[in-house]
Order: structure tokens, then sequence, then C-alpha cells
């Protein structure tokens, strides 16, 4: 049956534009295999992740962020381990999902329900319904080929949307749900495994055992009390649907189960095994890419793909002075405005123009040129790309805007995605993709993969910066051959702390006059909070 669910870990991250911030709140924090859970709505099926995160009276602070899924060369190596749970209605298999994120303490979890996937039902079909006659059960009422094709480009790490299936009119709703950024999916449905291309994408098969009895007597709870249906249509139903459909099509799937779990969400030594294969799977997926992009690409010609501003007098007097550790602050946010204002005129010559034709005041015609194609995105990089919005809404009218966060894992060294904001309908965008300043490439390269995943064309996508360094510019042209690089300046060497030499500083401290806390201090790239 549909329902909505918090994960423990999980990031919601669903680009969807305005409601992407929903649920920001509803942090359910690591604890351990425990019976209680509150009651689950059932009304309409929704498949979501949540935020994890702490809240002050002054700020939040995100507890769990995302490890690179990709490896140097930009290319998915990380796919998501997919866990299987199958079992009959109302065996409480959301109640073991929800138990296994709560224990997996890992982030950026998606529960994806089969629910989601009924078949839009006829006229004649949902009469049928209405009095109780049509089969839920049967494997003819899913799309099967909508949810393989969701699932496999979930677990391949691409942003997807999902059908919301409303269980009053038995149809799909207009706005479909967008997940994205998975490193683990728990999939779970009457029917999971029912369809052997479904099978091939599941990593762990869990079949969740509960008696009969059990199960029939959940389901009348949940249908009178959240469905409003009386007993007798209820136990027709059972009889008639439910019952067969379960000795034929679910019981039988037992076979194909790597683990079965009696007793739902109380069996927790069986939960515990589950948690502990999950682990060991995804310690031995864990890949590097900062300390690879450091030692990569030494010694190469700069790639054609990268357009750096004519040094005029007039820039490198602006490098100057907000390069000088001097400079305050004032003058500091002065100039870097200036300068971000040339380079965003600048990246602009490069979008795809056309030739028009225009009428002047006078009379006479103007031949002119006009962007060729849709709309322009800016997607800044937190915090410090975000400096540089003021500088492009200011060049490009009603632009729109989106946000991802990306910071350094100080235990590993990695940069993780912690949260992301995108507007809807980005694929077919140019976007500005904008940070102030470029050491290694890192950031830069988790901001490309992510609006990839969102299937943005690469070569429509343009990575703007104040400074970078030549490891940062190989590290991007070598992943992402067709992504346009445009800056003000490139420095040659990036130092052991993985800063721009002879660089800038912090960029972000600088331009926000904040000092960072020393665990939070962050490389040349402006990834901090």
């Amino acid at each position: 049956s549909p329902s909505t669910t918090p994960t423990a870990d999980g990031l919601r991250s669903d680009g969807s534009g305005d409601d992407s911030l929903d649920g920001l709140s509803n942090h359910v924090p690591r604890c351990p295999l425990t019976p209680s859970l509150s009651p689950r709505k059932r009304t309409t099926s929704q498949s979501k992740t949540e935020p994890p995160l702490l809240r002050t009276s002054k700020r939040t602070i995100y507890t769990a962020g995302r490890p690179p899924w990709y490896n140097v060369t930009g290319t998915t190596f990380k796919e998501a381990f997919v866990i299987g749970l199958c079992g009959g209605s109302a065996s409480g298999k959301t109640t073991v999902a929800n138990k296994i994120i709560e224990a997996l303490d890992v982030p950026w979890v998606v529960l994806l329900s089969m629910d989601s996937f009924y078949k839009v039902l006829n006229k004649e079909e949902q009469e049928l319904a209405a009095k109780n006659e049509y089969n839920f059960d049967h494997p003819d009422a899913f799309d099967f080929e909508l949810l393989v094709n969701i699932l496999r480009k979930l677990k391949k790490g691409k942003s997807i949307k999902v059908p919301v299936y409303d269980f009053t009119t038995h149809s799909r709703r207009k706005e479909w749900k967008t997940v994205y950024g998975a490193n683990v999916v728990i999939f779970e449905g009457i029917l999971a495994f029912a369809n052997k291309e479904l099978l091939k994408l599941l990593d762990m098969k869990v079949f969740v055992d509960t008696d009969s009895d059990i199960r029939l007597i959940r389901r009348l709870k949940r249908d009178i009390s959240q469905r409003g249906r009386d007993i007798s249509g209820i136990i027709k139903q059972y009889n008639k649907f439910v019952k067969p459909a379960f000795e034929q099509y679910i019981e039988p799937t037992v076979q194909v189960a790597d683990i079965v779990v009696p007793r739902g969400g109380e069996n927790f030594v069986a939960l515990d095994l589950i948690v502990q294969h999950v682990h060991s799977q995804l310690e031995k997926r864990e890949i590097t890419v900062r300390s690879a992009l450091a030692s990569a690409h030494q010694g190469q010609p700069l790639p054609k793909t990268l357009s750096v501003m004519e040094s005029t007098p007039q820039v490198r007097g602006m490098h100057t002075i907000i390069r000088n550790r001097e400079t305050n602050r004032d003058e500091f946010i002065f100039y870097s405005k200036r300068l971000m204002r040339l380079l965003i005129e600048h990246a602009l010559s490069f979008l795809p123009l056309k030739s028009v034709s225009v009428e002047t005041p006078q009379g006479s015609i103007y031949e002119g040129k006009r962007l060729c194609g849709n709309r322009i995105t800016g997607v800044s990089i937190l915090r410090a790309g975000e400096t540089m919005e003021q500088a492009l809404m200011a060049v490009c009218k009603d632009i729109r805007l989106g946000k991802i966060l990306i910071q350094t894992n100080h235990d590993t060294g990695e940069p993780e995605l912690h949260y992301l904001r995108l507007p809807k309908d980005i694929s077919e965008d140019y976007v500005i993709l904008m940070d102030s300043t470029v050491s290694t490439g890192a950031a830069a390269l988790m901001a490309v993969r992510v609006l990839l995943d969102h299937d943005v064309a690469e070569d429509k996508i343009f990575l703007l910066s104040l400074l970078m360094a030549e490891m940062g510019v190989h590290s991007v042209a070598y992943a992402f051959p067709k992504v346009r690089i445009i800056t003000t300046a490139v420095d040659k060497e990036v130092n052991d702390q993985f800063h721009i030499i002879p660089g800038i500083g912090n960029f972000g401290d600088r331009y926000f006059g904040t000092d960072a806390p020393s665990d939070w201090c962050e490389s040349d790239e402006g990834m901090e909070f």
C-alpha cells in the first residue's frame, strides 16, 4: 500500500523547484532497531527522501553528504545498492524498510514503492474498483515497463520522476515526484520478485513472511480507518483477489529470495544481518577522487575548451587588488564584483546566436543577433559560487537560479554532495555553473555530474570561475571534454592542502567576512558551508 516514508539519513534532493525544500525539519535520528513506528498515510503513493540535519537557533547543519559516485573520467562508477522487499499485502514491508534505513546510517537512501506503479484505470475498470471487483493484486495491474525503466535509471544515479498514484480516483496525479541521489535504494512491493527484468536490478532480495491471519487483520484496520471501506467489501476482495494472488504469484517467489524475514519488523536478528551485509557491500564500492585528480594530467597542454579572459591592464589591476592579503573586505567585494561582471559578459559570447533583422525607430533594418535555443539557467556551487549570482542576474534578465552544496569530508578528503535545488525542466537549458575558484576540480566535477544526471547536455554546460588552477582545468576537461571552461586567470600550482598557488585565499571567508572553524577549513574551491 502507498506510503510516505522518512529516512534516517536520506537527503531530499528532488530538484523539483518550489517543493524541494519541503520536510527539512523532519529529520529522523539514527536509532537502534525498535518496534515503535507512527501510523502511515495510504491515500496516495509517494517515494521520497529526507535531509539529515541539525537545527540550532541560528543555522541549519547538514550531517551527512553523498560521496563521489563516479571516477576521474566523470562516468558513474558506483551504482546504487538496490534492496528488493517482497511479501503479501500488509506483511510489514514498509516497516522492515524503515527499520533497515534507521539502522544503516548512510546518507542518501531512497524508498521506492511499487504502489506508485499501478496502471491508470479506464472508466470500466474504475467502476469495477468501486465495487471491489478489480484485482489490484494481479501482475497485470502494474506498469512493469515503467517500473523497470525508472529503477534502472535510479540505480545508475540518474534523476528520475516517479508517478504518484491516487487510490481515491485510481489514477496518477499530474505532478510526478522527482527523486535523485541514491546510495541505497529500497524497493518494496507485493510483486517485487515477479518480473525477470526487475530481478536483475536487485542486489539483495528479502522476502517478508507474515502469518496470513495477521495480514488480514492489518488490512481490515487499514482499509476501514484510512480508506473508508466496509468490512464485507474488504473480506470479499480479500477472498476473491488478495488471497488467491498471494498463493499464485507472491508466495512462490520466496524461492528467489536471499533472505526470508519471519515476523517482519519484529525480527531484529534478521534485520541486523541485512544491515551488516549492506555495509560490507558499500565498503567494497568506496572510491577516491580528489587524490587521483591531484596526480593526473601533469605537464599536459591546456585544453581547447578553456577560455581565459584577456589579461588587460584593467583585469590585471583588479587581480592585484583581490589577491593582495592586505586588501580590506569592502575593496575585495567591490573589485570581485567588477571582475565577475566582466567574466559573465565574456561567457555569454560563447552561447550560440542566430541572425535576426529588426526595424529601428527610424524605419531602417538592423541585422543583429539573438540567443539560439532555450533558456539560460544559473547554478551556483555554495557558498562562494553564490557570490556570482548578482552579476549574472544583472546581465541576464529574469534568469532562473539553482544551487548545489558541496563540502569536503575532512576524514576522507573527498567532496560530498549535501544539498541541491535545481529549477524544473533544466534539461533543455544552457547552464552557467558558477564557483569562485577551482583548485583540484573535485567540486566542479561533482556539480557537472549532478547536472548530467539531470539530463543537461554536456555541451550546454559552461563552468565559470574567477580563478582556476591548471590541475582543476585538466580534471574537468578530461572528464567532460564538451564542457566550456571560462575564467579570468589560471594559476599553475596547487599545494598539499589543495590551495591554489599563488592563489586568492579562501574566497568565501574573504567575501563574507567569516573565519571558518578549524575543522571546517576548505580548499580554494569555495566548498565551505
